[in-house]
């Protein structure tokens, strides 16, 4: 910021095994949105490496690094990221076909029906609640078989009874296809869903504990 550093991340050193389970919260502004932005390659560190399934993320330019994260990653986010213009069938099936997966529709049909929205196949976001908008996201995520998902804060703009039902719906896909989850959340409650917690301060891990 002119003339002044800012650093939002020092020292972190972290490996994630996979299909572990891992939150990391932290209070709002301790850097861990920004972790999980550079964990997926959505960004670029000024000094250090991610390393993603064997390749150096920092070695990589933009598409290459957009290309890992599609055979990679699935993502589900805070404000669902649907494209308005598209169905939520169309929502899901964007993925599928940039990735030349065969048979879009057929698979995006079936996660569809999987998070309970057969009968909304053809409403655009703007038709649907927003624990529908997130039911979409969660389909969209698995349905590219990532063995990575990222969730960052995936119940903030649901109210309690809705997230809950977002969140067991979650976990249950996730056990259910054994991927790698990786979880940011200011809840602690929802951290100790998972196997593993990181607990970032002013962009330092400081907690590092797995359940008993």
């Amino acid at each position: 910021m002119g003339d002044t550093r800012l650093d939002i991340l020092s020292g972190v050193d972290l490996t994630i095994m996979p299909g572990e389970s891992l939150a990391i919260v932290g209070a709002s502004g301790s850097g861990k949105s920004t972790l999980l932005g550079l964990l997926a390659g959505l960004d670029s560190p000024s000094a250090g490496e991610v390393h993603l399934g064997g390749s150096n993320l920092s070695a990589l330019d933009e598409d290459g690094r957009a290309r890992l994260r599609g055979e990679w990653v699935g993502f589900v986010f805070q404000s669902f990221q649907l494209l308005p213009s598209l169905t939520a069938l169309e929502n899901v099936m964007l993925p599928l076909e940039l990735a030349g997966k065969p048979d879009p529709e057929s698979v995006a049909r079936g996660w569809l029906a999987r998070v309970g929205l057969e009968a909304r196949l053809e409403h655009y976001p703007k038709q649907l609640s927003g624990g529908e908008q997130q039911r979409v996201a969660l389909a969209r995520a698995f349905a590219g078989s990532p063995r990575l998902l990222f969730a960052d804060e995936p119940t903030g703009n649901l109210d309690t009874a809705t997230g809950q039902q977002i969140i067991e719906l979650l976990f249950s896909l996730n056990q259910e296809q054994g991927t790698t989850l990786v979880l940011v959340t200011h809840d602690d409650k929802l951290a100790e869903r998972c196997r593993r917690t990181v607990r970032i301060a002013a962009g330092r891990i400081v907690g590092d504990a797995r359940a008993a």
